[in-house]
């Protein structure tokens, strides 16, 4: 966490994950144009924000894409923020809706000390993933499966009317063995326009939780999430 907390101390790092918070999916051009400063000094705090998992980039073409990453924000909270700063934790954690709108994929990166085989399971077992994603229930099917490095999903929410009349999206896991480590890398894509932020907006929970089962046997409890008793 230590890379979380110097990646955050800097408030030009902390303006670039403004303009991502503003617009998710920029270019370092774009981004460029956006602050004050040289391409070469975006591209090192870029990297900076990179080796604290803050910014996770995609290849799309020839572009490269930077994602904002709110997963080390949000397991920095579930072990130093108490529940009585949940509201200011829950503003730092939580997903946004793009002013932009026509931006609506989502990347989220966590590192878990894991074996693929084990992740894999957890990913794909019905049972063992109700037991750290909060029960949330979801319908859909399996578009491509390379166990245990990638798996492809359609998703239909399932927990509410609301979330459901959004129809399905796609989630791609993506599982690289780092030495004792895996990153896991969650893709979700194919929302429509201005799509529901119920849809995406668990995923930094859900992927805590994740890392917390797979790392201590323990999922983590919603209610204390929620800032409950």
């Amino acid at each position: 966490m230590d890379a979380v907390f110097k990646a955050l101390a800097d408030p030009t790092r902390r303006s670039l994950l403004d303009e991502l918070f503003r617009q998710d999916g920029q270019t370092l051009g774009t981004l460029e144009e956006r602050l004050p400063m040289t391409r070469f000094g975006v591209m090192k705090h870029l990297k900076v924000l990179e080796a604290a998992s803050l910014v996770v980039t995609k290849r799309r073409g020839r572009e490269k894409l930077h994602f904002l990453n709110p997963v080390p924000i949000r397991l920095v909270h579930d072990r130093w923020v108490s529940k009585y700063a949940e509201p200011w934790a829950a503003g730092l954690s939580g997903l946004k809706k793009g002013i932009e709108e026509d931006v609506m994929e989502k990347v989220f990166e966590v590192y878990i000390r894991t074996t693929p085989e084990r992740l894999w399971e957890a990913i794909t077992d019905g049972d063992i993933r109700r037991q750290y994603s909060f029960s949330a229930e979801a319908s859909g099917e399996t578009v491509e499966a390379d166990p245990p490095r990638r798996l492809v999903q359609t998703m239909v929410a399932e927990w509410s009317e609301e979330v459901r009349r959004e129809g399905p999206s796609r989630i791609t896991w993506e599982i690289e063995p780092r030495g004792e480590m895996c990153r896991l890398t969650v893709t979700h894509d194919q929302l429509r326009e201005g799509a529901n932020d119920q849809l995406y907006g668990g995923w930094p929970m859900i992927l805590s939780s994740l890392k917390s089962f797979l790392e201590t046997g323990e999922a983590l409890d919603m209610k204390v999430l929620a800032g409950g008793a």
